[in-house]
């Protein structure tokens, strides 16, 4: 029986103390030695078991109780101030703890200590040898974000404009490249989306936290891009009665109602329940098209046993809307026309009478834990989802050439319009299995994942390109001309079926830790193409890796190297072989530190990374046949603080630096040396709040993207880079919680992007105003 002790006196009074994450049998001699606190326990009942990250002012009994959550263990005090330590009798398990504070309590919770996402064991961030950026729902909330978009602008490495202004979808890019396909996660399950219009939607207010880990991410999450994923964690039953009823009026004639109510069915907490859902009316900022939607979200926590827990989780989500994309000819924006003209750029080119956005998903599943000792974890995530879209939009296409002098300005007065429609269906099951041991060697602690996931999905779509609008003034728009859509130019029914084997080690000894992990994956792809009465399948396997190392220094610095891999099948026929391509690959070298201070709310992060995307299918310009030659490197520097300073002050600060984002190899010369994705070479954001103890709250927020030359470098001249400047302005008082939200607050007119003779316009200004009454 091992007992921790020291002479000194072991008094009531709070001493500032860190104490890292580590085994828990370690963690409780540093707490012996640091408060002289006398310790005594069984040898047994410490195997395998964890304590958390320790800081901040504390009574060492306070100290030992938080050393002891989630271990199944609870000190008995004794003679001399001493403890005894023994298994928890059975008793209610003890709730999660709510991420939301009252500002009228002095703080928020900003900064995030763990995550899902970067190992799924729920490591401590500074035992993760990768970037990862958590964004709490306190976060979401003080921000005034209504979409993923505006909480990950202020995410270092991540592009939230690539098509500017856009109301369909979520578009973003992370480290150079897209990050909204194959999908986003939810609960560490992905949203497959089939690559045209059918996009899983989701809502801010349903989130408890947003997570990204930057880089690829194949080894735990089978196929996924090389620049990141994106994980939405849901929000979950709680073990108290936490309610809240909020209402949102803002520009666009923007009428939200919403409630999240949460607590425990019966008396004994085995049972505990939660209802998050939303209705809104609203419009989009031109044209007077909808854009309303209504969600629900009701979860079911059971809780049998102290070693089992069980979560059931639902959603329905109804969306009806217009479509909104602010996008014009290069010529007369970007630079002025050859007649020396600019054009309106307030001016709505579409039909709003046609323009529509009308989907329907749901979704079922549950969360299963059930520890059957010390040593072993088991989990089973499961998930069956169905979206419905009806998709229709007019968009851009050219100037109407009225006649041949290029220096008239009736030549750019007219544009031509092109007509996309499309009907989709997507079925959706995933599940992962994941067994996770706890072993305790002299000297190294290991944490083994073993995991196997599946994923069996059905697309179907039926898709219009060649549809006809009629002609359309930029200077005086008249609207409601006939629209037509021709015969269907897609008619496909795409089944995916992918399955994969993953194993990780996080072995920890001394101030080390070090993780591993491989996967291998396979993928089948059948595609009926109903139109040319034709079948094609295809079948990939890939072996994927991860491999980092981390210091975790007293001081609370955590220097850490990593590498990592990722892969994508590619659908695209080699013309030598009659098949598909192998999948393309990414690969990524990242060297990092991060930083805990003690006796404060902060986490500190840099990063410096080199990442390539490889074997993606290129074209010969003269032929256009297609070539597995492809590669663009991405290099840069990330730099993100989430800190509390001082109670009532919370700041976050993003900063990116990326002198290389090129394309390297191509079958296309002209290619070469280019940025694929437009990148700015810099990008700051910076967001601070301040609450006052008499229940005031101020926010501010600065976002600063650098100058791009579009994708592929195509605009004409160098595209301008932009600041913009969000504001908050509240108030607290009991139950109820006011805030006014703007971002964007001066209005400033900025193009996001260019790409190939167009230009894409950013956000406008946006106000909401929220109240929330809690209770």
């Amino acid at each position: 029986m091992p007992v921790w002790s020291q002479s000194s006196t072991t008094g009531q009074t709070a001493i500032p103390l860190r104490i890292p994450a580590q085994s828990l049998d370690r963690a409780l001699t540093e707490l012996a030695a640091k408060t002289g606190l006398l310790i005594g326990a069984d040898s047994s009942l410490l195997t395998g078991k964890q304590a958390p990250m320790l800081e901040g002012n504390y009574t060492p009994a306070a100290a030992l109780s938080k050393l002891l959550e989630d271990s199944g263990l609870e000190a008995v005090p004794g003679a001399n101030g001493s403890y005894q330590l023994r298994r928890s009798p059975p008793s209610t398990p003890r709730p999660l703890p709510e991420v939301r504070v009252s500002a009228t309590e002095g703080s928020v919770a900003y900064v995030a200590r763990q995550s899902a996402a970067g190992t799924k064991t729920g490591a401590p961030l500074v035992e993760t040898p990768q970037s990862v950026s958590v964004i709490t729902a306190d976060r979401i909330e003080a921000m005034g974000a209504t979409n993923i978009k505006d909480v990950l602008a202020f995410t270092p490495g991540v592009e939230i404009a690539p098509y500017g202004t856009d109301s369909r979808y979520d578009w973003m890019v992370i480290r150079g490249f897209e990050a909204y396909a194959p999908g986003f996660y939810q609960d560490g399950l992905q949203l497959r989306n089939n690559g045209y219009w059918a996009i899983w939607q989701t809502e801010n207010y349903g989130l408890e936290r947003i997570e990204i880990l930057r880089g690829p991410s194949s080894v735990l999450y089978g196929q996924n891009g090389p620049g990141g994923m994106v994980n939405l964690v849901s929000k979950q039953p709680l073990g108290e009665q936490r309610n809240e009823v909020q209402v949102q009026v803002g520009s666009d004639a923007r009428k939200q109602l919403a409630g999240d109510f949460s607590g425990s069915v019966g008396e004994d907490g085995t049972a505990l329940y939660r209802v998050v859902g939303l209705v809104r009316d609203a419009e989009l900022p031109q044209g007077d098209m909808p854009d309303d939607r209504f969600y629900l979200a009701p979860s079911l926590t059971l809780k049998p046993s102290a070693q089992t827990s069980l979560t059931l989780l639902s959603h329905v989500l109804r969306s009806r809307a217009g479509t909104y994309v602010r996008s014009l000819p290069e010529q007369g924006t970007l630079v002025k026309t050859p007649a020396g003209t600019k054009l309106p750029t307030n001016t709505y080119i579409s039909e709003p009478d046609f323009n529509h956005l009308d989907q329907d998903q749901w979704s079922v599943g549950y969360l299963l834990e059930h520890k059957p000792n010390d040593v072993v974890t088991l989990r089973q995530n499961v998930r069956y989802a169905h979206l419905d879209m009806d998709f229709g939009q007019v968009s851009l296409r050219d100037f109407v050439t009225v006649n041949s002098d290029p220096s008239d300005p009736v030549n750019y007065r007219q544009i031509t319009r092109r007509v996309h429609a499309s009907k989709e269906k997507t079925n959706l099951f995933t599940m992962d299995h994941q067994a996770q041991l706890e072993i305790n060697g002299a000297t190294v602690h290991h944490t083994l994942l073993a995991g196997f996931d599946y994923q069996n999905g059905r697309f179907d779509q039926t898709s219009y390109f060649s549809g006809t609008a009629t002609d359309f003034d930029l200077y005086n728009p008249v609207y409601g001309g006939p629209v037509t859509i021709g015969p269907a130019d897609m008619d496909l029914r795409t089944r995916l079926v992918q399955a994969g084997l993953y194993l990780q080690d996080q072995a920890k000894w001394g101030n080390w830790v070090a993780t591993v992990g491989g996967r291998y994956d396979r993928a089948t792809i059948d595609v009926d193409d109903h139109l040319a009465d034709a079948r094609s399948s295809q079948v990939d396997g890939q072996f994927s890796s991860r491999a980092g190392l981390v210091y975790l220094h007293p001081s609370g610095w955590a220097p850490y190297a990593s590498y990592a891999t990722s892969f994508i099948p590619s659908t695209t026929i080699n013309p030598d072989t009659g098949d598909a391509f192998d999948p393309e690959t990414g690969r990524q070298i990242e060297a990092g530190v991060r930083y805990q201070p003690a006796n404060l709310k902060a986490i500190y992060s840099a990063a410096m990374f080199d990442l390539r995307r490889q074997k993606y299918v290129t074209y010969e310009p003269a032929t256009g046949t297609p070539k597995q030659t492809g590669e663009i490197v991405v290099r840069g520097l990330e730099l993100e603080a989430v800190v509390t300073p001082m109670a009532g002050l919370n700041l976050t600060v993003a900063y990116a630096y990326t002198p290389k984002a090129d394309v390297t190899r191509s079958e296309d010369p002209a290619e070469v040396g280019k940025q694929a994705s437009a990148v700015s070479k810099q990008r700051l954001s910076l967001w601070g709040d301040y609450r006052f103890s008499t229940g005031l709250k101020l926010g501010l927020g600065v976002r600063h993207v650098g100058p791009t030359n579009g994708n592929y470098e195509t605009a004409t001249t160098e595209i301008p880079g932009y600041t913009l400047l969000d504001a908050m302005l509240g108030y607290d008082i009991d139950h109820w919680s006011v805030a006014l939200n703007a971002s964007n607050l001066t209005d400033k007119e900025y193009i996001a992007n260019c790409g190939y003779g167009s230009c894409y316009f950013g956000t406008q200004r946006k106000v909401v105003m929220t109240t929330t009454y809690r209770w």
